[in-house]
């Protein structure tokens, strides 16, 4: 069986496209950055901690954990919680690239061991001048407090970009299932 250790409905959509029946779990896990800690450090450390948090409840299964986190300036911006936050993080990242990593890790627990298939996607997106008052009301008509970097690019949010680069237009949603597909081939899931 498939595992998405995740309760995010945006994963949750995203991987019902690849059309293979999964369940899904949340993973218990602190998500707290460690002092210090590099954000694609934190992605890569906090995917795999998602997987094997549900692998542990679910041997013989395939779990996919996955974390996102923008970062600027070579910090972590995490999903802002509340309006005063999206509306800070949206204003800090006007005119401005920030990078946007997203972990995969795909596990399986056996015996006393695993088998682990990992991918990083890293979309850059360019975001155009913003005025507060079109920061405000943005915030307002989608309140973004659970989306890292306080947007929802599959909505409302595209209008506040000049620009995407990436490999993967799934990516900034939260789960690149490009690099997702490779991984569940590589574990021998039947794709087209």
């Amino acid at each position: 069986m498939l595992v998405l250790a995740s309760t995010s409905v945006y994963r949750r959509e995203l991987l019902a496209r690849l059309r293979l029946p999964f369940d899904t779990a949340r993973p218990d896990l602190d998500e707290t950055p460690l002092a210090g800690e590099a954000p694609d450090a934190m992605v890569r450390r906090l995917s795999l901690g998602k997987a094997r948090a549900v692998a542990r409840q679910r041997p013989g299964d395939w779990v996919i954990g996955s974390d996102q986190a923008a970062e600027l300036d070579g910090r972590p911006l995490g999903k802002p919680g509340d309006r005063a936050n999206a509306v800070g993080q949206l204003m800090s990242m006007s005119g401005r690239d920030v990078r946007f990593l997203t972990g995969i890790s795909l596990l399986c627990r056996h015996g006393d061991g695993e088998t682990l298939h990992e991918a990083m996607d890293i979309t850059t997106v360019r975001f155009r001048p913003l005025q507060r008052d079109e920061v405000e009301r943005y915030v307002d008509a989608e309140t973004p407090y659970d989306c890292a970097g306080s947007f929802k690019c599959e909505g409302l949010g595209i209008a506040l970009f000049d620009a995407i680069e990436t490999c993967d237009p799934t990516a900034l949603v939260g789960l690149p299932l490009i690099a997702t597909a490779r991984l569940l081939r590589a574990a021998g899931h039947a794709l087209p």
